[in-house]
């Protein structure tokens, strides 16, 4: 198998679909590989991908820092899915939004649009939030699953509000220390060796090297609930370790096994994207697992070309993490994770 992931991944870096990647895969709780192949910057020099190379995660930050503390607020009992956003956040109650729960912004069934475009009025996080306590609903809520990052924007407020601290501070503390995810963070200083660099960006007239390629929470300081985590591999192998060992890390249970059982029930059985508390399940329409995966499967991914699938029918995870962005917006990513998880899962 390693053979065909390396040459796989090796013809998508010739034909510029990826500068490069690091591929990481776990089979019933054992590394079965673990590579860093191509490179981690091309534009303006060429310098290769390593195995401890830092990455902007983008909407990875979904699973692996927003889930996880709603998670360890409903085990401390501090919040339930049923209770209402307006009952944390009041002003979020503004155009007919009183009756959306908790659930409802984890499941993407709100009837927020799925992104605006903050970053062009330069609104920094309370500017964010005020547009979205003011933001009329675009569908009915409950219908369909519309991915929206406004609904983990708000998630991210929420959490300021129950725990009394910066959502980083807190998440750091839960989670990544007793993880061991020590170069995991928002805002990382880093010197720029350490970084996959992302996208060019006219206002910088550079690549971005370690700040957020996500231009809405660059001008929110680089910390939301949807996007602004960075993280090498060996960082998320401890958290997807936690995740398959039923919330267990180092003998100290960080999630109930409850509350991780909860999330990957699906709550959107009447669409055709299948959605769990945060994750994606296997759906009967486009998955980026691929088509071999179970039907028992889970993952995420991130616009910067990073993904991580559980498939808990052969105790397999996959972790792939490039920086597809730095040759641009381009669509081919979409092709290369089924295909790549096809050839993985074959095996299995």
């Amino acid at each position: 198998m390693r053979e065909k992931v390396l040459e796989f991944l090796q013809k998508e870096i010739v034909v510029e679909h990826i500068p490069g990647a690091v591929i990481h895969v776990s089979h019933k709780g054992n590394v079965i590989l673990q590579e860093a192949v191509g490179n981690r910057v091309v534009y303006p020099e060429k310098a290769p991908m390593k195995l401890d190379t830092v990455f902007d995660l983008a909407s990875l930050t979904k699973v692996v820092a927003t889930l996880p503390v709603v998670l360890k607020l409903m085990d401390d009992g501090e919040v339930r899915l049923d209770d209402r956003v307006a009952f944390f956040l009041p002003d979020f109650a503004n155009e007919g939004k009183d009756h959306i729960t908790l659930r409802h912004l984890l499941t993407h069934t709100s009837g927020l649009p799925a992104h605006i475009e903050y970053f062009k009025g330069k609104l920094n996080t309370e500017q964010v939030l005020d547009r979205i306590y003011n933001q009329p609903l675009v569908y009915k809520t409950g219908e369909k699953v519309v991915y929206s990052d406004l609904g983990l924007i708000t998630l991210y407020k929420v959490i300021e509000q129950v725990t009394g601290e910066p959502f980083e501070q807190y998440v750091k503390r839960e989670f990544f220390t007793p993880l061991e995810m020590y170069d995991t963070g928002f805002n990382p200083t880093f010197g720029s060796e350490r970084y996959a660099v992302t996208e060019y960006n006219e206002n910088l007239q550079a690549y971005k090297t370690g700040i957020v390629h996500d231009d809405n929470t660059e001008f929110m300081g680089g910390i939301s609930g949807h996007a602004g985590l960075f993280a090498p591999v060996k960082d998320l192998a401890n958290f997807a370790k936690m995740i398959e060992n039923n919330g267990s890390y180092n003998g100290k249970q960080l999630i109930s096994e409850s509350a991780l059982h909860l999330s990957r029930k699906n709550y959107t059985p009447f669409d055709s994207e299948y959605r769990g508390l945060g994750w994606i399940l296997k759906s009967p329409s486009y998955s980026s697992c691929g088509d071999y995966f179970s039907n028992k499967a889970y993952g995420h991914t991130g616009f910067t070309g990073t993904s991580i699938w559980f498939d808990p029918e052969v105790d397999l995870q996959v972790i792939l993490l490039t920086n597809r962005v730095h040759f641009g917006r381009k669509l081919p990513i979409l092709r290369l994770r089924p295909r790549l998880h096809n050839i993985i899962r074959s095996h299995f």
